[in-house]
């Protein structure tokens, strides 16, 4: 009778959450693809615009570049990690997409206050607040995705 070979606690680990599955890289590239593709896209509509631009037009179109790039390094850096990342990359993309979206939400909504155009900033801020909400449901899920990967680790290397 042969005996199974027991694993170490390291490849127990390795096996919990593989450091790039296809469905992470296909992500990740997509993160960065879509993300060069906005920056691209947001860059060639700011430089093309004639003539001096308002100060909140300037700032909306710098807050589109700067979301586009983080989502592109986002992409960038999960896909250069060869290592399990115990959910941190969702914890990223969670606190990404939460930070982007209460930034938006407040911009719109201070045009809109600063325009007094009413009920159409009620409608921006309702339609942001389901977007922000969106996000933190995502980062909770997100961190307590890791908490319970961080204890499995700890549990199985025994480690403090």
């Amino acid at each position: 009778m042969t005996e199974e070979p027991r694993l170490s606690a390291e490849e127990l680990i390795e096996r919990l959450e593989p450091s790039l599955s296809r469905g992470r890289r296909v992500r990740a590239l997509a993160a960065l693809l879509a993300g060069l593709a906005g920056l691209v896209f947001a860059g060639a509509l700011w430089s093309s615009e004639p003539g001096p631009l308002p100060g909140r037009t300037q700032l909306m179109f710098g807050l589109c570049a700067v979301f586009c790039l983080a989502w592109a390094c986002y992409g960038g850096w999960l896909l250069t990690r060869r290592v399990p990342l115990f959910a941190t990359d969702r914890v990223i993309a969670a606190w990404i997409a939460l930070v982007a979206s209460v930034t938006t939400t407040g911009v719109v909504a201070a045009v809109g206050v600063q325009r007094g155009t009413g009920a159409g900033v009620a409608v921006a801020v309702a339609v942001g607040g389901l977007f922000v909400a969106a996000a933190l449901v995502l980062a909770v899920r997100a961190h307590a995705r890791r908490a319970a990967l961080l204890r499995r680790k700890r549990d199985l290397t025994g480690g403090p």
